[in-house]
């Protein structure tokens, strides 16, 4: 069975979103085996300089490259990253996992971004939308993306 790591910056907070998180979490469980990781978020002051957000988003970064699977295809969640409709990553998962890969480890960065070390690491950048949102926000839109992916893959009515 395929073994998805999710690792995050933050710690969710809002029920709403921790509610939905386990909602899809709790669906994927027939499809994958999902291992859920937050780190916590560097501190920055209330207006923090340039300088200050490029070593918040280092140290956030060593946590998260401490943490990543060494065996796992890696994708980081970035606004630089490549674009998918539903039907293409669907299609991209399973060719990953046809050819032999068994962990894919998906990273959320926090309220700056991934640091470059750990984007150059990763096999894939993948963005979600020209949109941006929160990282915290993040979490539910990742697990019902990978789980809409499994639902395109099985025929299942929930992707129309």
């Amino acid at each position: 069975m395929l073994k998805i790591n999710v690792i995050s910056v933050g710690t969710l907070r809002e029920p709403y979103f921790i509610a939905a998180r386990d909602e899809y979490i709790k669906r994927l469980s027939p499809f994958c085996r999902i291992e859920r990781t937050e780190i916590p978020e560097a501190h920055t002051s209330s207006s923090p300089s340039p300088a200050e957000i490029t070593a918040a988003m280092a140290a956030e970064g060593r946590s998260i490259l401490r943490l990543l699977p060494q065996k796992a295809y890696k994708i980081a969640l970035c606004v630089e990253g490549r674009r998918f409709t539903s039907e293409a990553f669907a299609s991209y998962l399973e060719e990953l996992e046809v050819g032999g890969v068994s962990n894919i480890a998906f990273i959320i960065g926090g309220p700056w971004g991934l640091s470059q070390e750990v984007k150059s690491s990763c096999d894939l950048l993948l963005s979600v939308s020209d949109f941006t949102f929160t990282h915290r926000m993040m979490q539910p839109i990742l697990y019902e993306i990978i789980y809409r992916s499994f639902c395109i893959r099985t025929g299942s009515k929930y992707h129309k």
